[in-house]
């Protein structure tokens, strides 16, 4: 079997650290709600030798009612895992204790940071897939626990890691990067900032070229494309262009000694061989101050867009997710449909009226309980009534 440049290395890590020779590294995924997760476990557990040494285990399946690209594929994936030889946990608290590290796969953001919590509690090294939160101040919560847990984190997009898109961040075939032209598809999803959905793949390859160092976003946006030109240190400038309707990855890189192409899809196992590398490493390859400004990125596309495209600076828009107030709440379901919330019994009506008198300028995070089994049916009813809310978990 061919085996890659990128795999080949991670195998002399694996060797030189001599930790996986004795047993294997076992993962648990989180969130079985994504294509992501039957890729990862077909070539993980293969016999690549690019990832001898590691295997998927387990699983948690996850998902979330009010969002149908999560909900809708839960069972599916958590089936391929059950046929793969994983074991299927109830909970995430009881998976932790037989994995050593974790791949966080739920398609969506929003639950990600209470996912998150008991794995970082437990002290495993934890994979973040795309998107690594639902807004920006996840993001930067999800960074301050990890700090406070001593527990290195990573997040990145498959496509941070194409082979030509890494040749020209780490080798410069035409000497220094001075701008890029970064394009993606960009599907939107009501739960999230707009580019965190799908653009975030886009925006990836465009960090991944220019690095850190933004300071300014302004956003034009029309039924099926957006523009985002952002502003670097230097006076370099990257844009990010979202195309609903074309199905391509491109960037075109403008360098002191020409313009080269690069930013083609280059599948999964480049990235699972990253995900398997900070694992034996224990170190993440993307700094953590990237994949933060790569968010208040596009959290500022999206407070430009509100503004009419006018520049927005990212030192603003995250000092903005910080100073929000947030209240969480605690909505447990019976199995006859009632519920409570944070203690006490409630209806829908009772809930629209405490979400309304929590006020506009409150982030009010819901964590629905449901263990004891009410109808999914009436869930997503409440769900439905609750604008503003914002879904921190789904427990059942």
């Amino acid at each position: 079997m061919s085996i890659s440049k990128t795999a080949f290395t991670l195998l002399l890590t694996v060797c030189a650290l001599g930790a996986l020779s004795a047993e294997e590294f076992r993962i648990g995924i989180i969130g079985t709600t994504t294509s992501h997760v039957p890729a990862a476990v077909d070539a993980i557990n293969s016999d690549n030798p690019a990832f001898e040494g590691f295997r998927v285990t387990a699983a948690y399946p996850g998902g979330i009612p009010d969002n149908p690209d999560s909900w809708g594929r839960v069972e599916k994936y958590a089936d391929h895992c059950r046929q793969a030889g994983l074991t299927i946990y109830s909970t995430i608290e009881e998976m932790l204790p037989n994995v050593d590290g974790v791949m966080l796969e739920s398609v969506d953001g929003r639950p990600h940071l209470e996912q998150a919590k008991p794995v970082l509690a437990a002290g495993k090294p934890l994979f973040i897939d795309k998107p690594i939160s639902g807004c920006l101040f996840d993001c930067l919560e999800l960074f301050r626990l990890a700090d406070e847990a001593g527990v290195e984190i990573f997040s990145a997009s498959s496509l941070r890691y194409g082979v030509e898109t890494q040749r020209f961040r780490s080798e410069k075939p035409m000497g220094e990067i001075l701008g890029v032209d970064a394009a993606s598809p960009c599907s939107l999803n009501p739960h999230h900032p707009d580019f965190y959905w799908y653009g975030v793949h886009g925006v990836e390859i465009l960090f991944t070229l220019m690095g850190p160092g933004c300071q300014s976003v302004s956003r034009t946006q029309t039924d099926g494309q957006e523009m985002a030109v952002g502003t670097w240190e230097g006076g370099r400038i990257g844009t990010f262009r979202g195309m609903r309707s074309v199905y391509n990855y491109n960037a075109t890189v403008f360098c002191k000694d020409g313009i080269g192409s690069c930013g083609d899809y280059d599948g999964y196992e480049p990235l699972f061989v990253e995900v398997c590398r900070f694992f034996a490493t224990g170190k993440s390859p993307v700094p953590a101050e990237e994949t933060k400004e790569m968010f208040a990125f596009m959290s500022a596309a999206d407070q430009s867009k509100a503004l009419g495209g006018l520049p927005v600076k990212l030192s603003d828009c995250i000092e903005n997710a910080l100073s929000q107030k947030r209240v969480t709440v605690e909505v447990v379901f019976a199995q006859d449909g009632s519920f409570t919330w944070d203690g006490q019994p409630s209806s829908i009506e009772d809930a629209q009226g405490r979400l309304q008198a929590a006020g506009g300028d409150t982030v009010t995070r819901v964590i629905v309980n449901n263990r004891a089994g009410a109808p999914v049916e009436r869930v997503q009813e409440l769900m439905g009534k609750l604008d503003g809310a914002y879904f921190a978990n789904y427990l059942y």
